[in-house]
């Protein structure tokens, strides 16, 4: 152990301040949500081609949040997701799953206590559909 666990904990509170950007929330909040079964993606058709196009742009970044929106206060966050959920898939059992785990990695990693998650089923992922999108998220 190092002499400062030893000791104990020293109060922070007074030494500076942690803000978590809405930008960070989200992310994660898409993160977990596609780690979820039966997500096939989120966002709208419309936002999930431009997520496309921009990570095929040079410097357009690798992850986008399409789908997803947050507000995130000084200790609370709520989040608004938008899913395609694959066919076959029971749409409560997705939306439950993809409620806890975005709960769960949000809570952990931010210490925000999250107080909402609406979620929005836009579109029912069909295989045969698919010729030009994107490869499934799992």
């Amino acid at each position: 152990m190092t002499e400062f666990a030893e000791r104990g904990s020293r109060n922070t509170g007074n030494l500076g301040r942690t803000t978590i950007a809405d930008g960070v929330v989200a992310k994660i909040a898409f993160l977990a949500a596609t780690e979820s079964e039966g997500v096939h993606a989120l966002g709208s058709g419309f936002s999930r081609s431009v997520g496309a196009l921009r990570k095929r742009v040079p410097g357009g970044g690798t992850t986008t949040t399409h789908g997803v929106k947050v507000e995130v206060g000084e200790k609370q966050a709520a989040v608004d997701l938008d899913l395609v959920v694959d066919y076959g898939e029971v749409i409560p059992d997705v939306g439950r799953g993809v409620r806890e785990n975005v709960i769960s990695a949000v809570e952990t990693m931010t210490g925000l206590q999250v107080v909402e998650v609406n979620i929005a089923v836009s579109d029912v992922w069909l295989p045969e559909e698919e010729e030009g999108e994107p490869e499934r998220v799992q």
